[in-house]
């Protein structure tokens, strides 16, 4: 039958368009499911609106399953503003020109990934009932409402010749039913569900029968049910797919799940899957080999309940079942005979190509099916026990979702949902943390690109004033060469001439003449005048060139500052400097260095220049005489050539020729002098203006870019931990700072004790500062002496969800140092406490990262008195300080005041805070306690003031903290250098204690023997003899003798 159709989207509303089929006077209308579709009708009264009849023994629902679907409709719209957010962020960052197409490429979500987030955020959820037993999925999708939307069949009948179309259940305000094509026409037919209200959907208005089934239109048509129930809410669709239908199992489930996202249930009646069952799980093996399945086993009423011709059916299905295991029995027998002739087992996999013939389901049952096809494992029973013991029971991070086999109907009900938990949570996390990992990506390419940007901001200046210092330092060397050492030139001069006498007499005799024809011979023509100076101009030139190669080597070779290793430093700052200058008229500072230094190579000497005027007078005079009337001239041979070259070299006059090189070097110096300082001018314009445009990307990347991506950064992985650990449960308030509360709390994400700090961003900016504060402590590797940050909350609900607040969770500790202090805290225990400090410190430092508010309250204390640091809300790296004034007054070193600072700045603070560890309370230096203001006590840092030294102070101690507050950041010592005089502070307390011990025992020892020998008389006591391992009494043998390891 022929027809045609409109080729539109799902959503086709902009033209509207019918199509006649045939005797049937079918209508098509363009109405499909778009708001705005317009609808036509052709031949046919309107369809009613139809009024399901609630069913008078409701079922009932999954009660969860609404619940579920709401919170994912919740976190993905959640998600979704973050996944917009962050391409906004980097679509921003593409326009700020700074990094290239390749950087983007790397900082932008790939293809895959963006595609996976985008279906699971933007994309309604479906749950799609797949299988071939249409009782099966009539059970599962009536179980799924709560009540008979789909008739029962026959669950021993033979459902082959049984065909059932597609059925998509979606949200509406009233129920409404319609058959729609799979481009969203909707197919205007009369359907039975029109003529009466209805509870149950009509059998006549599912099956496919007859002449429908011929008719390309009527048989591809899914059955569209709109209807208002609590489980479509949030755009939720269920969808049972066909029975028994013309297409294959990959384009049934390609319609299915079009548009949506979808979680499958597979619906099967018998003890074990049939073929065609197993050719479907081939293929949903290799359409989507890790999609989560939920198996679901329709049980098969008892034997007393069917009637006589559904208990014959039954019978017979069961004996063809036996027959079938009885088959696979002899195959195994047979393969373990070693028979020749038995063959492979076909895999039921059904291609285009080469379609099985038979298929073997060996084992038997359901479950050994699925385990061996991958699908659930061997230990699936107990983990569905231990999960319905939890039934709040949440996803693992790190796993997917697995498939699940329910073989017991009634329990259905609890399983759906804890499946569809677990493929929801599943799928919110997966989204969470590929943008999660974008966004820290991004965050360290820019901090890497901060370093970059401030490295490159303080050298190039460097490298500049370093180009113009070597360059002129080199300038003035050859200067002084060629003004002052013209003796030393002309003793080159005269030892290059006797070193190559020898060879220019060879090459001159061996001389071939160019330009000009030279007949030899005894019988050659004898030379004109003008041949004649033509070769003699040629030797001289030839012993000229000889002798400026000779002399420029010498003169190269005898300069001591063309040595000097700073010269080829010298040629790469120059290149590092020209690399980044793009522009072709920029002059080539690298060009000017090379002529410099081949100055040398550039002296010409001249015939005029290198011989005295009378030689030069002389040779005009021998030609002149050569040519007159009645004088034979020379014939031009080797010993012509020579006796020329020879008098080239008499005639040289070493003074005349060394002032010409001296001359011609100078004047060269000076020109490529000139050039150099001239292209150094241009190449510091253009640096200067880059600069500036480095500045203003740096500032960008600090205040705009980073501090966005981190906030996403930080609201991912808040609902990631969310989803996955829950909402931590709040104790009693353990303290409370500036900027937040602290709270204990119940175990949360597998550790304990856990706190919360619960921090309230009041704007932007406090926002940006707390992420860029999770971002850093998060990013800080696992160690002893710092607090991690082990996840993050973000309550939505809280002050009635007008303000969010963020919940940091972080390991517990027992109290802070200034509690510690107060209490009373022994000197060993203080000295461990300071080396812990110390050692957190270098750590961060060993990170990049400075701290800049080391104080008591920020010093944690475990149940062994060990130390960690918190509180990294000033903590960041040297690269992204802007140079604001941050932290506690009386621990701000004094350049933190001038906006110009750097890591030494925590050294200073160690030492003030070395100051109360030393001192053993909490009370101000006297010095501080006189200031009544913050200005005040800031000025008095400023001046230089600094805490007293206290009576019990050691010289060490005292020592140790004058140079740790050093005004000049320079004289502070190193972090490594502070932690070895506390090691050696520390070993001198440890050998005092031991030698304070070892008197109090030599005296108590003492005492016990004078009791003793007081009756008989005196004996004196020997001292306590310390070795390396223990302490021995000296006493004579026989006398009690005491040792302590």
């Amino acid at each position: 039958m022929g027809f045609w159709r409109s080729r539109g989207s799902r959503h086709a509303h902009d033209v509207a368009s019918c199509v006649t089929y045939g005797k049937l006077g079918l209508s098509l209308s363009c109405a499909g499911r778009g708001p705005c579709a317009s609808k036509v009708f052709l031949g046919c009264r309107s369809r009613p609106r139809v009024q399901m009849k609630r069913s008078g023994r409701r079922r009932k629902m999954s009660a969860n399953l609404p619940g579920e679907f709401a919170k994912f409709a919740k976190n993905s719209k959640y998600l979704r503003r973050i996944w917009r957010d962050t391409k906004a962020s980097l679509d921003d960052i593409a326009k700020c020109g700074y990094f290239s197409e390749d950087q983007l490429a790397q900082l932008r979500l790939n293809e895959t990934d963006d595609q996976f987030i985008g279906r699971t955020v933007m994309q309604p959820v479906a749950l799609v009932v797949l299988g071939h037993s249409c009782w099966a999925k009539a059970r599962v999708v009536n179980e799924l409402f709560g009540q008979s939307v789909l008739p029962v069949t026959s669950p021993v009948g033979d459902e082959s010749q049984l065909t059932w179309r597609m059925v998509r259940f979606s949200a509406g305000n009233q129920t409404e039913i319609s058959l729609a094509l799979p481009n969203s026409f909707e197919l205007v037919e009369h359907l039975a569900a029109y003529d009466q209200p209805w509870r149950t959907i009509p059998r006549a208005d599912l099956e496919v029968e007859g002449e429908a089934r011929k008719d390309p239109a009527l048989s591809a048509a899914a059955l569209e049910i709109r209807m208002k129930h609590p489980l479509l809410r949030d755009e939720v669709q269920v969808v049972a797919t066909p029975c028994n239908d013309s297409l294959s199992f990959e384009q049934t489930y390609r319609r299915a799940i079009e548009g949506c996202t979808p979680l499958l249930l597979y619906a099967f009646a018998e003890e074990a899957f049939t073929e065609k069952e197993l050719a479907d799980l081939y293929e949903i093996k290799r359409i989507a080999p890790k999609t989560p399945v939920l198996f679901i086993r329709a049980n098969m009423p008892a034997t007393s309940e069917l009637t006589e011709s559904e208990q014959h059916a039954r019978s017979l299905r069961n004996a063809r079942l036996a027959e079938q295991v009885q088959l696979c029995t002899a195959y195994v027998d047979g393969e373990n005979s070693g028979s020749e002739d038995k063959q492979a087992l076909e895999t039921p996999m059904q291609t285009e190509e080469d379609a099985p013939k038979s298929v073997i389901t060996l084992p038997v049952t359901a479950q050994q099916q699925l385990c061996s096809l991958g699908f659930v494992s061997k230990h699936f029973p107990e983990k569905r026990h231990h999960d319905r013991r939890r039934p709040n029971v949440r996803c693992s991070s790190g796993c997917s979702p697995s498939s699940e086999l329910i073989e017991n109907f009634d329990d259905f009900a609890c399983n759906i949902c804890l499946f569809v938990r677990s493929a929801l949570q599943s799928m919110l996390v997966s989204a969470a943390s590929l943008l999660n990992t974008t966004h820290l990506h991004c965050l360290r390419t820019f901090i890497l690109t901060a370093f970059d940007m401030t490295r490159d901001m303080m050298i190039t200046p460097k490298r500049l004033a370093y180009a113009r210092k070597q360059e002129t330092g080199l300038y003035h060397a050859l200067m002084e060469v060629a003004s002052h050492k013209q003796e030393e030139i002309r003793q080159l001069i005269v030892g290059a001439i006797e070193n190559l006498r020898g060879e220019v007499l060879q090459r001159a005799a061996d001389y071939q003449f160019e330009g000009v024809i030279v007949d030899e011979g005894e019988q050659a023509a004898p030379p004109t005048a003008n041949v004649l100076q033509i070769c003699t101009s040629q030797i001289q030139d030839l012993v000229l060139g000889m002798l400026n190669a000779a002399v420029a080597e010498k003169l190269v070779g005898s300069m001591n500052c063309l040595r000097e290793s700073f010269v080829g430093t010298l040629e790469r700052c120059l290149a590092s400097l020209e690399g980044v200058c793009k522009e072709d008229d920029c002059m080539q500072a690298s060009n000017a260095l090379k002529q410099i230094l081949n100055a040398a190579y550039q002296v010409e000497v001249t015939v005029k220049t290198s011989s005295s005027l009378l030689w030069v007078l002389w040779e005009k005079m021998k030609q002149l005489v050569q040519t007159l009337p009645g004088r034979a001239p020379p014939r031009i041979d080797a010993e012509w050539r020579q006796r020329v070259a020879a008098d080239m070299l008499e005639s040289l006059s070493e003074w005349r020729l060394a002032r010409c090189i001296c001359s011609q070097f100078r004047e060269r110096l000076r020109s490529s002098h000139e050039q150099f300082q001239a292209a150094m001018r241009q190449l510091e314009a253009v640096h200067s203006g880059r600069l500036e445009r480095t500045e203003t990307q740096r500032i960008k990347v600090r205040k705009l870019h980073a501090p966005r991506l981190a906030r996403c950064a930080l609201e991912s992985t808040s609902l990631r931990d969310e989803i996955l650990y829950g909402m931590p449960q709040l104790g009693r308030e353990l303290g409370r700072g500036q900027y937040g509360v602290v709270y204990s709390s119940e175990p949360w994400g597998g550790r304990s004790p856990c706190a919360v700090k619960s921090v309230v961003p009041p704007d932007d900016k406090h926002w940006n500062d707390l992420a860029m504060e999770f971002f850093y402590t998060r990013s800080v590797p696992d160690h002893d002496r710092i607090v991690q940050i082990r996840g993050s909350v973000i309550d939505h609900n809280y002050a009635g969800g007008t303000t969010p607040a963020v919940l940091l969770v972080m390991d517990r500790m027992q109290r802070d140092l200034y509690t510690a202090l107060r209490a009373g805290l022994s000197w060993p225990a203080r000295l461990r406490v300071a080396l812990d400090v110390v050692q957190g410190i270098r750590f961060l430092h060993s990170q990049g990262l400075v701290h800049r508010d080391i104080k008591l309250k920020n010093v944690l204390l475990d149940r062994a008195d060990r130390a960690k640091l918190t509180d990294l809300g000033f903590c960041k790296p040297e690269a992204m300080m802007s140079g604001s004034i941050v932290g506690t007054p009386i621990h701000m070193a004094p350049e933190l005041f001038t906006g110009r600072y750097d890591n030494s700045v925590d050294t200073y603070a160690f030492g003030i805070l070395f100051w109360y560890i030393c001192a053993g309370h909490v009370k101000l230096p006297y010095v501080f306690e006189q200031c009544q203001t913050k200005d005040q006590l800031w000025s008095c840092v400023r001046k230089g003031a600094r805490p007293e030294r206290l009576p019990q102070f050691t010289d060490d101690c005292w020592r140790l903290m004058e140079q740790c507050w050093a005004s000049d950041p320079q004289r502070r010592p190193l972090l490594g250098d502070v932690e070895l005089v506390l090691e050696a502070i520390s070993q001198q307390q440890q050998e005092a204690a031991h030698t304070q011990e070892s008197q109090q025992l030599s005296e108590s020892i003492c005492s016990s023997q004078q009791q003793q020998t007081s009756g008989y008389g005196y004996t004196p006591c020997r001292p306590i003899v310390p070795t390396k391992d223990k302490y021995e009494m000296a006493v004579p043998v026989s006398e009690l003798s005491v040792s302590t390891e």
